[in-house]
């Protein structure tokens, strides 16, 4: 339908948007504002879900091999969904995209409480993470072309502090009703719901979705391969970390900081990327990477030998998960500071479906150790991990000089579980614009 346009009548694209009335002319600030309060809430209810089921599952005895599947499937629909809704958005748009996709996700949170059983919990959690993933690349299609040079940077903040924000409030709605009935599930299937009436208010037209420039994983390996070898391993941390956190905690960890415990990560990765960000701008990229691995590494070390119903626990895990999480923003930069700008889309789209291969693989390995062995091995999964980490970025200096530190593009927060499209708010400074050829 179109305005009569000497009327001053506004043109109505196929989308239901105002076509002619271009995002830049909404006062930036108040369009992302609406933008990020919906993905706050849509990372609350996907946060309490996930829990949720990891806390559920045990309760209906499916056994930590099934858990692990459930969780894997996760993971599975979020890589999947990362490479082909793209092709959707372009076909239908992003408005009529986004709540689709919201839609099926609240519908989703319903059916696991309608039909328990480890194989229709499987298939839910993989329509989630194939929908989640399509919701966080119309988020963030929107905020690139909400933002512009001068506010990158700050937007690429905000969008982790609602990301995480929101995932860690979802963490503590466990203690507001109980585990073993419906209405948690019901209130993950809300905040959802709600998540679309800020988004779906905030934009005035379409935004345009940049679709990276193919960048082959071999090519990516030859030139950065410490971003690779990181991203995957950094991939299963996160997946046995959050995937399998609730599985662990509903065993482990005294009922009344269960919900503390999943937050702890959450929490930690919030507060501490920023300084460990900032000091990789000062002394180096890959030193920092070397010290976070290790200490991360060594938290897991303690984790797995104290007391679990000691209070030291949530605080261990507030530095696991800063550690962890702060890690994968590394080795986006330190990716990025190997690459002209030109292929930095292309390199952050290939890393994040390494990540999530890691991400699938961690659970699926790990939850039959944890069966078979002992719980403790959650931790000695994580301890492993961030410690291939630490010894291959220690054999890589033997043989490549890391980046002087002139070189290095300007440190920036890359949320977890952000997409490709994200990349495109990195800020486009580099000190020096001549990258090296290889690291």
């Amino acid at each position: 339908m179109t305005g009569d346009p000497h009327s001053g009548g506004a043109n109505i694209n196929d989308d239901g948007g105002i076509a002619g009335g271009p995002i830049s002319s909404v006062n930036p600030v108040v369009a992302a504002r609406g933008l990020l309060v919906g993905i706050a809430l849509l990372m609350a209810g996907n946060g309490l879900q996930r829990s949720l089921l990891g806390v559920r599952s045990e309760t209906e005895g499916f056994g930590v091999v099934a858990i692990g599947v459930v969780m894997a499937c996760y993971f599975g629909g979020f890589f999947l969904g990362g490479l082909y809704v793209q092709r959707l958005i372009t076909r239908v748009g992003h408005i009529r995209v986004f709540a689709a996709l919201a839609s099926l996700v609240s519908g989703a949170a319903l059916v696991y409480v309608l039909f328990i059983s480890p194989v229709s919990w499987a298939l839910m959690m993989f329509v989630t993470g194939v929908c989640i993933a399509g919701l966080v690349v119309v988020a963030e299609s929107w905020l690139n072309d909400m933002a512009d040079n001068t506010t990158r940077g700050r937007t690429l903040a905000m969008y982790m502090v609602a990301t995480m924000g929101g995932m860690t409030a979802g963490q503590f709605l466990l203690e507001t009703a109980d585990t073993d009935g419906f209405k948690l599930f019901v209130l993950a299937s809300l905040l959802v719901s709600a998540s679309l009436v800020p988004v779906t208010l905030s934009a005035s037209s379409n935004p345009p979705l940049g679709v990276p420039e193919p960048l082959s994983t071999r090519e990516l390996t030859r030139n950065v391969p410490t971003g690779v070898i990181s991203a995957f391993w950094i991939g299963t941390s996160a997946g046995v970390l959050m995937g399998l956190g609730a599985v662990y905690a509903v065993t482990e960890i005294p009922t009344s900081r269960i919900s503390l415990f999943l937050a702890a990560p959450l929490l930690g990765s919030i507060i501490m990327q920023w300084p460990i960000g900032r000091l990789s701008d000062r002394i180096g990229r890959r030193p920092v990477m070397w010290w976070v691995a290790a200490a991360a590494s060594a938290i897991g070390v303690v984790l797995a030998l104290v007391d679990p119903k000691s209070w030291l626990v949530i605080v261990l895990m507030f530095g696991l998960g800063g550690m962890t999480f702060s890690l994968y923003s590394l080795t986006i930069a330190y990716t990025a500071d190997w690459l002209p700008q030109s292929q930095l889309t292309a390199a952050s789209a290939s890393l994040v479906r390494i990540n999530g291969v890691g991400a699938v693989v961690g659970p699926l390995i790990v939850a039959p150790a944890m069966a078979y062995t002992s719980t403790q091995a959650y931790y000695w999964a994580l301890v492993a991990t961030h410690g291939l980490i630490a010894a291959y970025i220690s054999w890589r200096a033997l043989f490549r000089k890391p980046v002087p530190k002139e070189l290095q593009r300007v440190f920036v927060v890359y949320p977890a579980r952000a997409s490709a499209v994200a990349s495109n708010l990195i800020g486009r400074r580099r000190r020096v614009y001549d990258p090296p050829q290889q690291s």
